[in-house]
């Protein structure tokens, strides 16, 4: 057993990191924009005031997928691009840019997967509490709605939040995200409590006001726990949905909610918070995503220490490490989609996987990245090793279509199939976009 025969081959991308057009179409301000601005949070003092300019080249975009052959495109929409106060009017440029995107894609037979929000938070709503304030879900909840009555029509895959795992535990406990702040673990949980609740009431205006069937699920960045021996295999499941300190990177800890409609029961101890809630909100929180969105680009390998409780297993010296300093850890695209779906029983796409490497045009204007082809291969033989022991994998999105604005590395970081030059944003497809091309072509037969 393999794939299944409708898998969905895809790429992403996120509306901050690759639109540009920051001041450009009624656009409102975002935290991305004003932390870019601030000159010292990000690499070089970049910004993604153009970016990789999607906003006037995604023509040309839509025309580099459908010659690679991707079946789908998951993308997010700029929240203050379609409403520039985060409430009340829509901008109609905004409203314009995606309806043509959406066309054009569909134009070229590439469905579009719809993220709502990929961390580009309203800064004027920011500046009311943003997360913190507890009107925070309610309006999530009305951009959804506009999102249904807008794009519901021709979009039939929606994904709610993306990596609340970043915007919240980095953003707002960690100070390594927008808006970089480093609030106490109470403030940082009733933030996340109150993403929880835009998330339900989010997945309910979806449904209630799309313009035909919709599938509406969410992503989480994971934090994949890989057995190192045999007899920690019996336990990988039950571990890797285990809280074990203040870490907001606990697997258990979005889904579980939304999912199962509880919280981890050491919750706030584990926070060391004191931390409250009204047990009415899981009534909106458990929202019964249709699927589970899971960015996975590593894992870390893991024993029992012998006392209840587990330990990290150093990696071999010759395991090497991506431009991010990320482990390359292949089985970590078995185990996480693996352990999801025996704790939840929800299909599954991998809505990120991809990697970073250092790499320059060479001399005959080629982007030569065996690394990065080596990289798809492996991770995808150990998705299709889980497709063939039964976990529901729908679907592939490689992160990412394109080089982009890799958030507080700035342009360091290259994770695209197709290479940029941020000055004249030529696109060069990379040898990788070739390799991808041929694995959609054979469904993944030729891994």
């Amino acid at each position: 057993m393999s794939f299944r025969k409708d898998f969905v081959w895809g790429a992403a991308t996120a509306a901050y990191q690759v639109e540009g057009a920051a001041y450009e179409g009624g656009k409102g301000l975002s935290i991305w924009d004003t932390a870019c601005e601030n000159g010292h949070f990000v690499f070089n003092g970049h910004t993604a005031k153009v970016g990789c300019d999607h906003y006037h080249r995604f023509r040309e975009d839509v025309a580099l997928m459908k010659k690679m052959g991707l079946k789908a495109y998951r993308f997010s929409v700029s929240w203050p691009r379609l409403m520039p106060h985060g409430t009340g009017e829509l901008n109609p440029e905004g409203v314009r840019f995606y309806n043509d995107l959406i066309d054009a894609l569909l134009e070229a037979g590439i469905e579009p997967y719809m993220t709502l929000f990929h961390w580009d938070y309203p800064y004027e709503l920011f500046l009311k509490g943003g997360w913190l304030n507890p009107e925070s879900p309610k309006w999530f909840e009305a951009y959804a709605v506009n999102i249904a009555k807008l794009f519901s029509d021709r979009v039939k895959h929606f994904i709610t939040v993306n990596e609340p795992q970043c915007f919240i535990g980095c953003g707002l406990y960690q100070a390594v995200h927008a808006p970089f702040l480093s609030c106490p673990p109470e403030e940082a949980l009733l933030a996340w409590h109150n993403t929880l609740k835009a998330n339900g009431l989010a997945t309910r205006a979806l449904r209630a006001n799309a313009k035909g069937s919709v599938q509406v699920g969410l992503t989480v960045a994971t934090d994949v726990l890989m057995p190192a021996t045999e007899a920690d295999k019996a336990t990988i499941v039950k571990e890797n949905f285990t809280l074990r300190g203040d870490n907001f990177f606990s697997n258990a800890l979005f889904t579980d909610p939304a999912v199962l409609g509880k919280y981890p029961e050491n919750l706030a101890s584990a926070f060391r918070a004191n931390f409250t809630y009204d047990e009415k909100d899981m009534e909106i929180i458990k929202c019964d995503p249709d699927f589970l969105g899971l960015n996975i680009y590593h894992g870390k390998y893991i024993t029992s220490d012998g006392k209840g409780g587990i330990r990290d297993v150093v990696p071999d010296m010759n395991v090497p490490f991506t431009d991010m300093r990320w482990p390359v850890t292949p089985e970590s695209l078995y185990y996480g989609p693996k352990t999801y779906w025996e704790r939840y029983h929800l299909p599954v796409y991998i809505t990120e996987n991809g990697v970073a490497v250092s790499e320059w045009l060479s001399a005959d204007k080629k982007l030569h990245d065996p690394a990065r082809i080596e990289y798809i291969r492996s991770y995808l033989e150990q998705l299709r090793r889980a497709a063939s022991e039964g976990v529901d994998v729908r679907g592939y999105f490689y992160w990412s279509l394109m080089d982009n604005f890799e958030w507080k590395e700035g342009f360091s970081k290259r994770f695209g199939l197709v290479y940029v030059d941020y000055n004249t944003q030529e696109r060069t497809p990379k040898d990788s976009a070739a390799y991808y091309a041929g694995i959609i072509r054979e469904n993944g037969e030729n891994l």
